[in-house]
């Protein structure tokens, strides 16, 4: 939807309740005590009565929106405007468009929103031919490591490190100026340390066991052939980087830019929900006009968990 369509659709508090309540029904509610999935809509509370215990559930209850009090217009706004544009925004600039006088509850909401894009891409697993490589993002020493002499490289406090997966697979016959390879979907993961253990452990969350997996021969991938159907791993030097693994550092080149582009500096405990928000955004490329329905349908069936 454009600017236009959205006010259309709903230019008040009212309209935005009835779309959630009606994707809250289509998608199953289901009691948060016994588990029922069959309830009655108590009109005069504004909430659900389970028929078989008799609990009652708000329309936000076990939803993105969770014990949130904002405005369900709110919702729909930062939506609309994180779904519209190639570009993002950030919560301070969210907060001015909305006229809220409080940063925190808008900081919040932001959040709780990227978190659940992250999850609905959790649900998905990479196959097919992928790439896989790590990357290095800037961020703010943590209070913890402030204090300590400040490495350089790879173990640099001012470097969070994060595992970057692209399925990418060979083209036959390019088009003039165009990629041997082409992309479908990518996923980015923060990891506390290169060891092989962890590079295990995401691999077992993010990557099909019937997957192809092509990577430099560092020693933090030695335990992948053991999580995937191949693995392929060779000596690459820095000048064949891009031409031997090309999306995984087109992703993480993009991601950078665009981070730089929109925030200030993002601290290291808030990169995943970040990053999360560049992949969901980047995997649904070629369906940007049904972007709005899909995340709005990602928080009614996604409880948040963030961490503040």
């Amino acid at each position: 939807m454009n600017l236009i369509d959205f006010a259309d659709k709903f230019p008040d508090e009212e309209s935005c309740k009835q779309k959630f309540k009606e994707l809250r029904e289509r998608e199953g509610i289901k009691c948060r005590k016994c588990g029922h999935d069959s309830h009655y809509w108590k009109r005069d509370k504004e909430m659900y009565e389970c028929k078989k215990c008799g609990t009652r559930m708000s329309l936000k209850s076990g939803t993105v929106m969770h014990k949130s009090k904002l405005s369900f217009r709110y919702w729909f706004i930062a939506i609309h405007l994180l779904t519209s544009t190639r570009k993002t925004f950030s919560a301070k600039e969210i907060q001015r468009q909305l006229g809220h006088k409080r940063y925190q509850p808008i900081w919040h909401m932001m959040h709780k929103l990227r978190n659940a894009m992250g999850k609905r891409d959790d649900i998905y697993e990479l196959c097919g031919e992928m790439e896989l490589d790590d990357g290095f993002f800037s961020t703010p020493v943590s209070e913890q490591e402030k204090d300590e002499p400040l490495k350089r490289g790879r173990g640099s406090q001012k470097k969070t490190k994060v595992l970057v997966m692209a399925e990418s697979e060979h083209v036959d016959h390019p088009e003039k100026g165009k990629k041997s390879r082409k992309v479908a979907h990518i996923k980015m993961k923060v990891i506390e340390d290169l060891k092989a253990d962890t590079i295990d452990t995401v691999a077992d969350e993010c990557i099909s066991k019937q997957a192809h997996v092509k990577s430099d021969d560092s020693t933090s991938y030695v335990g992948l052939s053991k999580k995937v159907e191949q693995h392929v791993s060779k000596v690459i030097p820095k000048e064949d980087i891009n031409k031997e693994l090309p999306w995984v550092h087109i992703a993480i080149t993009n991601a950078k830019s665009w981070l730089i582009s929109n925030f200030h500096k993002i601290n290291k405990e808030y990169l995943q929900y970040y990053l999360d928000e560049f992949c969901y955004n980047f995997n649904r490329r070629y369906l940007i006009n049904n972007l709005f329905d899909r995340l709005l349908v990602a928080c009614v069936t996604s409880k948040n968990n963030v961490r503040y």
